[in-house]
């Protein structure tokens, strides 16, 4: 039989592959046999072939407990791939990387030509040993000290595994026992979010297991993240207002946005409505209280997506002019139910309270500054809060340091991202010598999947370098235009 067509074979088999001496002592062999993979909200199908990777759950005790990590590997169309992989790393902290590339197939369909990609959910994550914890869902929403200090310590007491090994310092150690254990010459990185953190912390540690770079909604090695969140919603959710009252057809449909919002938020936070919701996944009307912090995450998380930014104006115009609160209360209930169970709290409190809290310092004299924002305080406090009692992990010393290194990166970021704004991703592109920063006009947070950067994804991938890679298309990307009535834009 031919070596290519005995590849071929063995790949839809299912092989088995020897740990190599160097990665981790306690996993004996990966088996990868056929699955499917399903994204985010079960939503989506990919064929893969899929194993489990054995790792020790404290690094420094290889031969004590062990957990199963989910590791799933999309083969390259190609009979002879090259000796080189796409690897992608979900944000969050606590999101499934898998669902990701589910959700995101198209965005790398051209990289599968040539290439395999393999994912593996980070530890505590998706079918990696997830860190739920349900209770702390509902008592974040709105914040009180001793609710959220009471869900912690109940979360903490029901966990099984221990949450301290469960920081990107560790989870780093998991992706290059991977890499050997496949026995891929280097990794293709690409990380959004909270996933970018993780992609240039394994280019530290492993720089030389790094083929290339692509870092979307970047945060930077030296960055902590929390007392800036309610400070980048509220200068996104102002430039989407302000767009609105510039662009003809918004502006003469909703000329007073600002101050119907100013009326809605207030009257929200004196008179939760009581409401008669219909479910938007089931259709089945139940009662719901829609209160101001309803109203804030939901504009918070609107705002991530062009498409739904689109919806804002439209939706303040509905419930302060119409008393029509159905568009807003129907995005609150689907919100709620995409977070529950896409994102594991327990695992994100790992990492916040390990990389995050502990840099905060004095925040006294940002208090006023984040009251003025419409999230206000409340998540920065009940973090702060969660990590009193939530336990911290091994953090490397130079975590926090900035990088220096010659993998050549390809740094995205959306014009209008609410959490990670284009600054953070041009703070990041010093700690590299060979970088390109691309702004997305328009867009939110992670533009992989946006206009033409899949074929710019691919591209880069394809020849490994950032010369004469074409980004001019990135220049015709443009907002999604505003809702201006319930029948959609105007033409």
């Amino acid at each position: 039989m031919p070596a290519s067509l005995l590849s071929t074979a063995i790949r839809w088999l299912g092989l088995v592959l020897l740990l190599n001496a160097n990665a981790n002592a306690a996993a004996a062999e990966l088996r990868l046999t056929p699955c499917e993979l399903t994204g985010s909200q079960n939503s989506g199908r990919v064929s893969a072939d899929c194993g489990t990777l054995q790792v020790a759950e404290n690094p420094d005790d290889p031969d004590g407990k062990q957990l199963d990590l989910f590791v799933a590997r999309i083969p390259a169309l190609s009979p002879e791939p090259a000796a080189d992989a796409l690897t992608i790393i979900n944000g969050g902290p606590g999101a499934s990387s898998v669902s990701l590339y589910v959700d995101l197939q198209h965005a790398f369909a051209s990289v599968l030509r040539e290439r395999d990609i393999v994912l593996l959910d980070q530890r505590g994550t998706g079918r990696s040993g997830a860190l739920d914890c349900p209770m702390l869902e509902s008592a974040v929403d709105t914040y009180a000290e001793d609710l959220v200090m009471q869900a912690t310590r109940q979360c903490l007491e029901g966990l099984e595994n221990d949450p301290r090994y469960f920081t990107t310092s560790v989870a780093v150690k998991d992706l290059e026992a991977l890499r050997q254990v496949l026995g891929y010459q280097q990794w293709n990185l690409y990380g959004v979010s909270y996933g970018t953190r993780v992609a240039q912390h394994y280019v530290r540690r492993y720089p030389q297991s790094v083929r290339t770079l692509i870092i979307d909604g970047v945060v930077a090695p030296e960055d902590f993240l929390g007392p800036d969140i309610a400070l980048n919603a509220q200068r996104t959710l102002d430039a989407l207002l302000d767009r609105c009252s510039e662009e003809s057809g918004c502006a003469s449909a909703f000329p007073r946005l600002h101050q119907q919002l100013e009326t809605l938020s207030v009257q929200l936070k004196d008179n939760p409505l009581q409401l008669q919701q219909a479910d938007p996944a089931t259709g089945r009307v139940t009662p719901f209280e829609f209160t101001y912090p309803h109203l804030a995450s939901t504009l918070r998380l609107l705002s991530y997506a062009p498409e739904t930014a689109s919806l804002i104006p439209l939706m303040i115009s509905e419930a302060s002019e119409h008393d029509n609160f159905v568009p807003l209360a129907s995005q609150a209930m689907r919100i709620e139910k995409q977070i529950s169970g896409s994102i594991s709290f327990g695992m994100h409190n790992s990492v916040v309270c390990t990389e995050d809290v502990p840099f905060y310092g004095d925040l006294a004299d940002r208090w006023r500054e984040l009251d003025a924002t419409y999230l206000g305080r409340d998540q920065v406090q009940a973090l702060q809060t969660i990590c009193k009692v939530w336990p911290s992990g091994p953090l490397d010393e130079d975590f926090k340091q900035a990088l220096n290194s010659q993998v050549p990166a390809l740094l995205l970021s959306g014009e209008f991202d609410p959490v990670t704004p284009p600054e953070y991703a041009h703070r990041a592109a010093a700690g590299f010598d060979d970088h390109l920063e691309l702004i997305a006009r328009g867009q939110g947070h992670g533009v992989a999947g946006r206009g033409c950067m899949p074929q710019v994804i691919g591209d880069f991938i394809a020849t490994g370098s950032l010369e004469e890679l074409e980004t001019a298309c990135i220049e015709r990307m443009q907002p999604q235009p505003f809702f201006v009535d319930l029948l959609g834009p105007r033409p």
